[in-house]
């Protein structure tokens, strides 16, 4: 018997990342494919290499794409860290007419709702109700949050204003990288970043995903919060999977 398959890409500020996923396992179903986001990251130049991605596994079916950007009816309205071009862009018409798709057959939606509606599924918050965050740790700082199970999309949680300054630009992971801190210097710039969400949301449970979800022991028992906090389960493929799931339920 056949497992149910779809295929998502997860574009992001450095990688663009995709492959056929195992919707009911929620889990990539092949090796994924990763190649560096175009310099400058214009539609076109980013089309081309979903496209890359998806001719390489021969798929032929419905695709789910993910951008760093509010999506709202396909279009995306804002741009963080992508090119400035995106804003306005039809994405989900760029998409459809580069892979050869209808425009129903592409879903596109933001980065860190993928990765939530991934984690909601079938990881870390899988069976939570209440009100539950997600948190991707990357380039910036992406969010999602979940009411009871269901998807409160385009929230920006990463762009809050933590002590008069954008909280991405304070503890993102790539700031964590670029001014070399250990995770034991890096945790303390969290803790402040979730104290200020907390200022104003009473959260269930805090799921934190991105590339350091994988070394989440190293640096989330350091944090000093009121909500509870866990490694995302899926890790670094939640956006993947996400976008692969929302495609073949046909929404976002």
């Amino acid at each position: 018997m056949g497992t149910a398959r779809g295929f998502g890409v997860d574009i992001g500020g450095s990688g663009i990342k995709g492959c056929p996923v195992d919707i009911e396992g929620g889990v990539l179903a092949e090796e994924r494919m990763r190649i560096p986001t175009p310099q400058p990251s214009t539609p076109s130049a980013v089309a081309d290499a979903v496209a890359e991605i998806v001719e390489k596994f021969s798929w032929t079916g419905p695709v789910g794409i993910t951008l760093p950007c509010v999506i709202k009816d396909g279009t995306a309205l804002t741009a963080a860290n992508i090119d400035k071009g995106w804003i306005g862009t039809d994405a989900q018409e760029l998409f459809a007419e580069r892979l050869g798709r209808r425009r129903e057959d592409v879903v596109v939606l933001n980065d860190a709702d993928a990765a939530g509606i991934a984690e909601m599924r079938t990881g870390a918050g899988a069976g939570h109700r209440g009100l539950v965050v997600v948190l991707t740790f990357g380039t910036g700082i992406g969010s999602a949050m979940f009411m009871d199970g269901k998807l409160v999309p385009n929230t920006e949680f990463g762009h809050i204003e933590v002590d008069g300054h954008d909280a991405e630009t304070q503890a993102a992971a790539s700031v964590k990288d670029n001014l070399e801190l250990t995770y034991p210097e890096w945790a303390p710039r969290v803790t402040r970043y979730i104290q200020a969400l907390e200022q104003f949301l009473w959260p269930d449970l805090i799921i934190a995903g991105g590339g350091v979800s994988k070394k989440g022991h190293k640096w989330i028992p350091l944090l000093e919060t009121r909500t509870p906090v866990v490694a995302a389960a899926l890790r670094n493929d939640a956006g993947i999977v996400g976008a692969a799931t929302a495609a073949t339920s046909g929404n976002a």
